[in-house]
């Protein structure tokens, strides 16, 4: 196929990608992966939470990858995860880690670096 660029499809999976639903992404783009075990309370807690925050503080600037470690648990060295749920900010850069179900909502902000627009 030479001079054709191939073309890759993305298919959604359950639990697999949440996104910005197609929203406008701006200027910064922030990615951040949640690192969660089975659909357990605290996972779909920690789920929720992290949609919720993203929606109000981040609208149309972000992506969330959810990781289900108890069906790849192989994932869990590249960001070094020893407990759950645990979420990474993989961009911008720094990269940062919280550990929970994200309710704390104040403590997640500061953490992450997310601020008031």
């Amino acid at each position: 196929m030479k001079g054709q660029r191939a073309v890759i499809k993305r298919r959604r999976v359950p639990l697999s990608s949440l996104d910005n639903r197609g929203q406008d992404l701006g200027d910064t783009m922030w990615e951040f992966r949640l690192y969660i075990a089975g659909q357990t309370v605290k996972s779909l807690r920690a789920i929720a939470n992290m949609q919720h925050i993203c929606e109000d503080h981040l609208a149309g600037q972000y992506r969330i990858e959810v990781i289900d470690l108890s069906e790849h648990p192989e994932l869990a060295r590249s960001d070094d995860i020893v407990a759950l749920p645990t979420l990474v900010r993989k961009l911008p850069p720094p990269l940062r880690r919280i550990i929970g179900d994200l309710s704390d909502r104040e403590r997640v902000l500061l953490g992450l670096e997310i601020f008031e627009r």
